[in-house]
């Protein structure tokens, strides 16, 4: 998340892209007839709406390309129409286009070379972004990483706690999370073996049609193991998900995330994620460059 000012304007987009015929990539770009410039695809958050959710949104609504986001880019702050205006980007791979119709808020679209688009667009932080994205190396596989929804708490729970449910709240979450992941294509959702996680993915998986696999390894540690033993499984399960190139949504809990990304990143960062919450992985085969907080 970032910083906001009174009366900031928020907005998302993204870098899009797509093989070219010489085994390179090019880029999207859009012409707006009002402000008569050259720029990435992008536009304004809805009320309530989550940035990444926005980013495709708007990519598909002004560039007429459904995309599929992989790996955050620089956030860009300036100043639009006197009030202060921050823009959300995700490097994002094209999957599809419907046919674009020129109208009165892009009347062109753009596919060109990275070094030609970064000479074409009007803006200094356009091409800021765009530099970023050309020094990112190849994404071979997106997996989102969450964690479970709230579901009360433990001491007052009479059961076992594997069978613990998730709450009024965490099914609220479990809901908000479906349309998020849903973004990333996924072909497989995994889920720990206890009941909360695998709830947490019951509404994307009626939203994807896909099957919830449960996966022990994907678990806290149970009475003599180590959290160091769990997060090495976990680590395991996600890099065998990102060799094989395969989307996927990765439901785990709170003592097993932090030293999954700990390990995967080499980097002794807090990665405490909230219930409900998760993580944007980008790999380049088994090697995980990009972990961007939802």
């Amino acid at each position: 998340m970032v910083d906001e000012e009174p009366g900031d304007i928020r907005a998302a987009g993204g870098v899009v892209w797509r093989p070219d015929a010489g085994g390179g990539v090019e880029v999207c770009l859009v012409h707006r007839p009002r402000y008569g410039d050259w720029s990435l695809p992008k536009g304004k958050l809805e009320q309530g709406e989550h940035p990444l959710l926005a980013a495709v949104r708007e990519v598909a609504e002004e560039s007429d390309v459904r995309a599929v986001p992989q790996v955050r880019l620089p956030t860009v702050r300036y100043r639009s129409e006197g009030r202060p205006k921050t823009v959300d980007y995700w490097s994002m791979r094209a999957v599809g286009a419907g046919g674009f119709q020129p109208g009165t808020e892009v009347d062109e679209v753009r596919w060109l070379a990275v070094e030609e688009a970064v000479r074409l667009v009007s803006y200094p932080h356009d091409a800021q972004v765009l530099a970023a994205f050309a020094a990112l190396p190849p994404v071979t596989a997106t997996i989102v990483l969450v964690r479970h929804g709230h579901a009360g708490k433990r001491a007052t729970w009479s059961g076992p706690d594997d069978s613990r449910p998730l709450d009024t709240e965490g099914w609220v979450q479990a809901e908000a999370l479906a349309p998020l992941v849903a973004l990333v294509r996924p072909t497989r959702l995994l889920s720990a073996s206890v009941r909360r996680c695998v709830q947490t993915l019951d509404p994307a998986a009626a939203r994807l049609d896909l099957p919830i696999e449960v996966c022990g390894d994907l678990d806290e540690p149970r009475p003599g193991q180590q959290r160091e033993e769990c997060a090495l499984a976990a680590a395991g399960r996600l890099v065998s998900l990102a060799t094989a190139g395969t989307p996927a949504v990765v439901c785990s809990q709170g003592k097993v995330i932090p030293g999954v990304l700990a390990r995967l990143t080499g980097r002794a960062d807090d990665f405490t994620t909230a219930k409900g919450g998760g993580w944007l992985l980008a790999f380049a085969a088994d090697r995980l460059f990009g972990a961007d907080r939802l």
